[in-house]
């Protein structure tokens, strides 16, 4: 009988030749070591989730979730004991924000992601800084109150949200027919509705009211109908990333205990904010008010 060789050696020899590979790996993943060596930070924007990532008169991205993103730059300084990082910015839309955090070209997207748990497959997420409902923006004079009103008609989603599925299951089993178009952002979904292309637009409630803000003519619009979900939106960034999550999670949470979160809230969604000094005056609800209580980063 012949003898058996022992498969040790070749065993050492592939995990030898796995360790590169997996060290690579957790390099990639380590958004400080990123930073203390390329000296900077890549944030990714919105160009028109107003009032939370968006761009101002001169093309500037600001909002409340960047104005998060600039605390945690401030924290990554003193971690790294860095005196400066530099801020990059880079556009993303719903379609593009996951695959543009995983392959390192966005370090954290600071836009208005809603964090799900089978999105958390592919990236991580902070604690939740705003919690919503999903709800639909028609005209005033449209005649529509209810998802039933929709019944024939054509429905305005921004590609690559969970909006239109929302939608679907909420009339599941009332075989409604609609027809979806895409915008490619917020603002172009809404023009779809602003130009009759469209008879509404389902979205998170916060961002359609931002939408109704800045239109032409406000009060040609409103929010109505059920809500679809309750969301909960967080800033994202890559996973298998523990320090990095914990830094974030530290400050975002702090931020929320302090109040300054309440009061950062106050300034982007209760006062008058750039390019044209329109109040979006969304007062805070139950829903984030307990998210700022208790800060929590699990998904739905």
């Amino acid at each position: 009988m012949p003898k058996l060789r022992p498969l040790f050696p070749f065993a050492a020899v592939l995990v030898a030749a796995l360790m590169p590979f997996a060290a690579a790996q957790a390099q990639e993943n380590d958004t400080l070591a990123k930073i203390k060596a390329s000296g900077s930070i890549t944030f990714g924007y919105r160009e028109s989730s107003f009032g939370f990532s968006y761009l101002d008169g001169n093309l500037k991205p600001i909002g409340y979730s960047l104005d998060i993103c600039n605390r945690i730059v401030e924290a990554v300084k003193s971690e790294l004991k860095m005196p400066a990082v530099e801020i990059k910015y880079q556009a993303v839309t719903s379609a593009n924000r996951i695959p543009l955090v995983q392959n390192g070209t966005v370090d954290i997207e600071c836009g208005s992601t809603t964090n799900l748990v089978e999105r958390q497959k592919l990236v991580a997420f902070s604690p939740d800084i705003f919690r919503y409902n999903v709800r639909m923006l028609v005209k005033a004079d449209s005649g529509i109150r209810s998802i039933a009103d929709l019944q024939g008609k054509t429905v305005a989603t921004t590609s690559g949200t969970t909006s239109f599925r929302l939608l679907r299951e909420a009339d599941r089993g009332r075989s409604l027919e609609v027809t979806n178009l895409a915008g490619k952002d917020h603002s172009d979904s809404f023009l779809l509705v602003e130009s009759g292309r469209a008879q509404a637009f389902v979205l998170d409630d916060i961002l359609l009211a931002g939408q109704i803000a800045n239109a032409r003519n406000p009060k040609d619009f409103i929010i109505t109908g059920e809500s679809l979900r309750t969301e909960n939106q967080s800033l994202m960034f890559r996973k298998d990333d523990p320090a990095f999550k914990a830094l974030v999670d530290r400050v975002v949470s702090g931020m929320m205990k302090s109040g300054e979160m309440e009061k950062l809230y106050a300034k982007w969604f209760m006062s008058p904010i750039p390019p044209k000094n329109i109040n979006i005056n969304y007062p805070l609800n139950a829903e984030t008010k307990e998210a700022f209580a208790n800060p929590s980063s699990k998904g739905i």
